[in-house]
């Protein structure tokens, strides 16, 4: 007698936050409507921001074509999740411990940070309303087309130089942090290599962002209007042609906003498809634009303080940033084989951060080809975006297509078959005890 099967596809869920892209310029609703998500139908005028794909109780998924959530099918089967999993992260209601998603970017996310678990458990003890669980939310994201974000505080010696060239910057901290903060600030280096930050250093950084996220809202009116109307005459320095581009941007977006200020102080990337960066507790972001593939930790815990209608909670912001100033490259995410022995032919890619709670692979295989992947000792979740084929395991195989999301239980081996001149492109998150 066989039991229920070890791979099956998922209902994921569409959220429609205004930041998001717009009808069918989003992968978020391209992937619900080429994937058939029951009741879904793009609306053209509308932004659809984010895909979650989980068991996340804000928006769980459901077994396809069923009223079963995930989570409780997990609970009555748990072999897929595998007992290792299940004693490591205590998923006993069936909860994976990561969640996954797709966002389509059209307006810049928040200022933000992430609380650590002891955070995390203090703030949805004090305010359940707005931190709606005790989990913390380090998180990767995976850039599916060009993606731009500010992620940590750049190098003290660029912040520097817009303190000592940007009048309008300098004008919002108070002139003793700003000497002490450049009294610290090393030499700049050609070398791409950087030191952890002193204790000194980290009490300057912070003395200088809470001056600036905490600016009178006068001065920084006035100073926003300074800035963007020198940028706009085309005249601005040499030094800060890197960030003007953004700051108009930003000030497009959020009008007057102290956000476009963090242009200033946090590093600018850009990422090209297949790239990543991992952001841990602490380290302040906003995305800016593009397609993504993001993961976390099963959590929606956000602390926001700029760039956003919603509620700004600048003081626990700012007491539990990191504060390590680094270069942009310190947040990428490197790559490497999956599995670790695998040929240089393999068809996958493995992005590892370090948490346990999740791991990502990108799988591009081009027609004619096949990918074996072994059992892995956790559950996965795969959303293929672009192609179409097949995926076989030990007594079954399924058929899949474009934006459609599949669950893979603990230990079973799968192989991915392109059935399309265009291939398979499969991202796969999955957790190991």
């Amino acid at each position: 007698m066989s039991g229920p099967s070890p791979v099956f596809k998922i209902a994921p869920t569409v959220q429609r936050y205004d930041w998001g892209k717009i009808g069918r310029s989003s992968k978020v609703a391209h992937f619900a409507e080429t994937s058939k998500l029951p009741g879904f139908a793009v609306d053209e005028k509308s932004p659809y921001a984010e895909l979650w794909m989980g068991t996340h109780t804000k928006s769980p998924s459901l077994v396809a074509f069923t009223n079963t959530t995930l989570s409780s099918h997990l609970a009555a089967n748990p072999s897929f999740l595998g007992k290792d999993v299940i004693k490591k992260f205590d998923a006993t209601d069936g909860n994976l411990p990561f969640l996954f998603k797709v966002l389509a970017i059209e307006k810049a996310l928040s200022i933000q940070s992430h609380p650590d678990k002891k955070t995390a458990e203090k703030l949805h003890a004090e305010q359940p309303d707005i931190y709606k669980d005790a989990n913390h939310k380090p998180e990767m994201a995976l850039a599916l087309t060009p993606f731009s974000a500010l992620c940590g505080f750049m190098p003290f010696p660029e912040i520097t130089a817009f303190l000592t060239s940007t009048p309008e910057f300098a004008a919002l901290v108070p002139p003793a942090i700003s000497q002490k903060f450049i009294t610290l600030s090393p030499p700049p280096s050609s070398s791409p290599s950087f030191s952890p930050n002193t204790p000194e250093q980290k009490v300057a950084l912070k003395n200088l962002f809470t001056a600036l996220m905490t600016a009178n809202p006068d001065l920084l009116s006035k100073q926003v209007d300074l800035l963007v109307s020198r940028f706009k005459a085309g005249n601005e320095l040499e030094s800060e042609r890197k960030v003007k581009d953004l700051v108009l941007r930003l000030d497009e977006q959020f009008p007057g906003d102290i956000g476009i200020f963090c242009a200033f102080v946090l590093n600018y990337v850009e990422l090209e498809p297949g790239e990543a960066i991992y952001l841990g507790a602490g380290e302040p972001h906003a995305y800016v634009s593009g397609d993504i593939i993001e993961c976390m930790a099963n959590s929606d815990n956000v602390i926001r303080a700029g760039l956003t209608p919603k509620l700004r909670d600048i003081p626990n912001l700012i007491s539990t940033l990191t504060y390590n100033s680094a270069p942009p490259s310190a947040q990428r995410l490197q790559t490497s084989s999956f599995p670790a022995e695998t040929s240089a032919a393999s068809f996958t890619i493995l992005y590892d951060p370090p948490i346990p709670e999740f791991s990502v692979l990108r799988v591009v295989i081009p027609q004619g080809k096949s990918e074996d992947h072994p059992g892995v000792s956790g559950p996965s979740l795969a959303i293929i975006t672009a192609g179409g084929g097949k995926i076989r395991w030990y007594n079954g195989e399924l058929e899949v297509g474009e934006g459609e999301v599949i669950f893979i239980a603990a230990g079973t081996e799968a192989q991915w078959e392109p059935g399309t001149e265009e291939g398979l492109v499969v991202y796969r998150a999955f957790v190991e005890a």
